[in-house]
């Protein structure tokens, strides 16, 4: 536990100016982002009595090693930087909002030619135009099937388009009247584009402009007595009018407004926004988060509106934004908002009428999200905690292992021999810090040497990043700790000279000597094995525990448990032991440790199978540089087969297009060098299979 005072600058450095600061910990990790108005005066508020402060302010400082600060024009400035930063360095100690699923939207891809309606999640692309989020996939499916009546837009997936256009048929849809069917040319692009725009300005609540139209056309068709196709007009307005049903009107004057609400304990907090368009709910989602920090509900508000709009722009960002309590500055946070929509916003909490009283609805769904978490979460949390302290007492930790790492051997009979490191904190995966390994020293299978090596390599990078952050001091060489740089590993640098030593120098967002500047490698983003666990598991028993403890002594590690799993009793093994440590069959512990050596040989086996895959592929052009996939295929498809491509003159490779003079005489050289395959040979007969000019065998 660090001593604020022992850090903390003086008065005079630190400006009065507005800004954005970071705390790190001893590791150079960020580990808390604020920003302020008067960064002396709540930097002040950090390094006050320690009693005086609230739980969760005094562990991130004393967690912290060190701050630094950058000090930037305007607040609107610190709220964007501030965001930047959350999301770049992902700190422990700041609220983050988090999903509990992945929300569905409708989408139209005006960015193809022949735009397609379909359900997408994930992140947003550009050139697409969204609707919702919607809670459930099927609602959006129902919508759209009911509006395909009146706006016979395309749905089909480009293999299914192009298939239609290559035969001249179209699909079910394009018969029955859901698809207007451009893939045979039905309608032209232009037409095609007109009705994918129709069905956007529906969505977006012009809806009574459409119903009226198909209704005066429906009347004008029964008066010419087509009834036929007024009977079709009829339908297509019970469909839409079906369509609206599904999305209730909620404000009478059309509005476009987004509403948040928040439901919070001493703990956690439950966001729930509802996006209203044209007066009617067009999308629901919330989000709940650990309370880490010490914030109220304006400050919930703000993270809320920082994710919610911070990767937004236009008319994604409403006109309206309805919260329960407005942001410590709020001028500052709708001039940001304003930014990012391109005209004025409103940020305000309603004080009556029908908005009040859609604001009370919105709450309830966030005390009934929260309550709901909470009930999913107890159990979690209590099994985890659990879980962790029986390890702790089954190998006579001194201390729950927050961090534990555990590490697997794959390979198929010794060939292709990767390895695993997966990373599980406080019971939970961390899947960025999952690793990947190529066994280097030596051929052929064996698990034991294996896993010293992967062990070894893995820790000597450690202990490069201790030392080149300064974290101890450089001591005389001795017998094993004499750590060579692994490639693709760095080493200290004398420019920047030891970390955390004093603040950042006041300086605005990309100038020089500002964030961006400042070098990779000590700018608190998560780095390769920088942090140490307080548990190493390996997948095997007492051989590979030996090996992996051999490989921590070599390197002077003392203060890292070490222990094996072993698949077939389920042993616990520990380094000097002859004996296990049988946990028993319902212990949360053992169950963990499951977990954890399950998940590494999965990750171990994926690579295998990939790093095996990508080898049988390999062929004599991959030899060539700077020859990518398509020419290869180019090539292939030009000649018909390898064989006969090694029989191509350098003048007939360069008749290939994307093929040039030199690139050609590469591809000769290669495939010159390259021996050839080894013929078939079939199996029941013993006949040589050679091949023939087309590339089969005969």
């Amino acid at each position: 536990m660090a001593d604020p005072s022992s850090y903390r600058p003086k008065p005079g450095q630190i400006p009065d100016s507005p800004g954005v600061y970071k705390f790190r910990d001893e590791h150079r990790r960020v580990i808390y982002v604020g920003k302020a108005k008067n960064l002396r005066q709540r930097l002040a508020n950090y390094f006050q009595d320690l009693a005086a402060l609230h739980p969760r302010t005094r562990t991130m400082v004393t967690t912290a090693a060190s701050v630094e600060w950058t000090v930037v024009s305007t607040e609107v400035e610190a709220l964007q930087l501030e965001y930047s930063w959350i999301k770049e360095f992902d700190p422990r100690f700041n609220v983050k909002y988090r999903d509990d699923k992945s929300y569905p939207y409708l989408a139209v891809t005006l960015d193809e030619e022949f735009p397609r309606v379909q359900v997408m999640r994930g992140a947003k692309k550009k050139g697409v135009r969204y609707f919702g989020p919607y809670g459930h996939a099927w609602a959006i499916r129902e919508t759209v099937d009911l509006m395909l009546r009146v706006f016979p837009v395309r749905t089909c997936s480009a293999g299914v388009f192009k298939n239609a256009a290559r035969t001249g048929r179209p699909c079910l849809l394009g018969y029955i009247g859901k698809c207007s069917a451009p893939c045979v040319g039905r309608v032209t692009p232009e037409e095609h584009r007109e009705l994918a725009l129709d069905f956007c300005d529906f969505m977006t609540g012009r809806t009574g402009t459409y119903i009226r139209r198909l209704e005066k056309d429906m009347t004008a068709a029964a008066e010419e007595m087509e009834y036929e196709r007024a009977a079709r007009l009829r339908d297509d307005v019970e469909a839409l009018k079906r369509a609206m049903e599904k999305s209730a009107v909620v404000l009478a004057d059309a509005t476009d407004a987004d509403l948040i609400a928040v439901a919070e304990d001493e703990l956690e907090a439950a966001v729930q926004i509802f996006h209203v368009r044209g007066g009617r709910v067009r999308g629901q989602r919330g989000w709940v988060t650990d309370k880490v920090e010490n914030v109220d509900t304006s400050g919930l508000v703000e993270h809320a509106l920082q994710q919610l709009y911070g990767e937004e722009k236009g008319d994604a960002v409403p006109k309206e934004v309805l919260v329960p309590a407005l942001p410590e500055h709020p001028d500052a946070v709708s001039q940001w908002l304003a930014d990012r929509r391109g005209s004025q916003v409103s940020l305000r909490i309603p004080q009556r009428g029908d908005k009040k009283d859609l604001m009370a609805t919105v709450q309830r769904n966030a005390q009934q999200a929260l309550a709901l978490h909470k009930t999913k979460r107890a159990s979690d949390l209590t099994t985890r905690s659990r879980a962790l302290e029986e390890i702790a007492e089954a190998l006579g930790l001194d201390t729950a292992p927050l961090r534990i790492e555990c590490y697997d051997i794959s390979h198929l009979q010794g060939d292709d021999v990767v390895a695993s490191m997966v990373v599980f904190e406080d019971g939970l995966a961390r899947k960025s810090e999952y690793r990947r390994f190529q066994i280097k020293s030596f051929e052929g299978q064996d698990d034991v040497r294996s896993m010293h090596e992967v062990i070894g390599r893995r820790f000597k990078r450690y202990l490069q990043e201790k030392e080149r952050t300064g974290e101890w001091e450089e001591a005389p060489a001795e017998p094993g700790l004499a750590v060579p740089a692994e490639s693709g590993g760095t080493g200290p640098d004398p420019a920047t000279g030891p970390a955390g030593t004093g603040p950042c120098p006041a300086v605005a967002p990309g100038s020089p000597g500002g964030p961006r500047d400042e070098p990779r490698e000590d700018d608190g983003r998560p780095k390769r094995f920088a942090y140490p666990p307080q548990l190493v598991v390996v997948d095997g028993g007492q051989p590979q525990v030996a090996a992996a403890k051999r490989a921590l002594d070599e390197l002077g590690i003392d203060d890292i448990a070490v222990c094996g799993l072993a698949k077939r009793l389920e042993e616990v093994w520990l380094p000097d032991d002859d004996d296990p440590v049988v946990l028993p069959r319902s212990s949360e512990g053992l169950y963990l440790l499951q977990r954890v050596r399950d998940e590494a040989h999965r990750f171990a086996i994926t690579y295998q199978r990939a790093k095996r895959a990508k080898r049988i592929r390999s062929g004599p052009l991959d030899a060539v540089a700077g020859l990518g996939e398509s020419r290869k295929q180019a090539l292939i498809k030009h000649f018909g087969s390898v064989k006969k491509l090694r029989r191509a003159t350098i003048e007939e490779i360069c008749e290939v297009p994307g093929i040039g003079r030199r690139t050609a005489e590469s591809v000769a050289v290669a495939l010159a060098s390259a021996a050839p395959a080894a013929p078939a040979v079939n199996t029941a007969t013993g006949e040589i299979m050679e091949e023939d000019d087309g590339g089969s065998t005969t």
